[in-house]
This record gives structure tokens, C-alpha cells and sequence, in this order.
């Protein structure tokens, strides 16, 4: 059995921290040689749970809230794992139904799970009303000579 490696990042729930998000998120995933497309999967996948976060977990907070991101590789597959403590959702099935928002005013599409799951090979999403969500993205890789 191969060695499990991982990361943990921790970061205030501001929009300007997303680029660190997914460009962190894309360096340590970078070790397994993925293609291009796989890269930018990883990338978009954390990028909108990151987005979510930032535009929905803690919106009716007046202090900022942090994110908490674990990213881990065994064998062939990475798992990430996007946490808040936020408000939580009230209706996961409903959430992660393309175009629902819950915040039209922001003109936001409502697409952000249907992205990740576009992008990942599986997504799962628990949460809590009043302690938060936590986004668990798969990704499985062709096996390939590490590094």
C-alpha cells in the first residue's frame, strides 16, 4: 500500500481568497502528473465549493468565517474536502439542482454543484443548519509514474 500525503488549509471566507484556494489546491494535486484537463477539473471543482462558501455560508454573519480544506491523495485518487461553519443548508437535493439559488439578487446562476459535478467523479455534500456544510470531491486519475 502507497504512502497517503495530504495538505490542510485553513483561510477567511473572502472572495479574494479563491484564487489562493484553487491555485494551492491545483500545485499539491500536480504531484500525481495530471493532464491539463484534469488539472483544470480539480481547479473548477474547488473554485465553486470555495465560491459557495465565501457567497452563501456565511452571509448573515457579521464577522468573517473560515474555510477549511483538506485535500488528500491515495493511490490514484484525490479527496477534498471543503468545510465551513456556517448557516448550512437547509435543502441539500434542492441545492444541488442546476439553476436553484437562493440568492437571485446577486444574479447568481445556480450552477455552482452542477459544476462540480461535472468536473469531479463524485461529490458529496453534508450539512447542518447553524454548523455548516462540508463538500467532499473524488477524483480519480489514470495511473501514471510519480515524480
Amino acid at each position: 500500500m502507497k504512502c497517503e500525503n495530504y495538505v490542510k488549509l485553513s483561510f477567511p471566507a473572502l472572495s479574494r481568497n479563491e484564487s489562493y484556494a484553487r491555485a494551492a489546491v491545483g500545485a499539491f494535486v500536480s504531484q500525481l502528473d495530471p493532464t491539463v484537463d484534469e488539472l483544470g477539473s480539480v481547479k473548477a471543482a474547488v473554485s465553486e465549493a470555495v465560491t459557495n462558501c465565501v457567497v452563501h455560508a456565511y452571509s448573515e454573519c457579521e464577522t468573517v468565517g473560515i474555510i477549511n480544506i483538506t485535500a488528500r491523495i491515495k493511490d490514484e485518487e484525490v479527496y477534498i474536502k471543503i468545510t465551513d461553519k456556517g448557516c448550512g443548508i437547509e435543502d441539500v437535493k434542492k441545492a444541488m439542482e442546476p439553476l436553484f439559488t437562493t440568492k437571485p439578487e446577486l444574479e447568481r446562476s445556480g450552477l455552482g454543484f452542477a459544476v462540480m459535478e461535472s468536473c469531479c467523479d463524485k461529490v458529496k455534500v453534508s450539512s447542518k443548519i447553524g454548523k455548516g456544510t462540508t463538500v467532499t470531491l473524488t477524483f480519480r486519475f489514470e495511473k501514471r509514474v510519480l515524480k
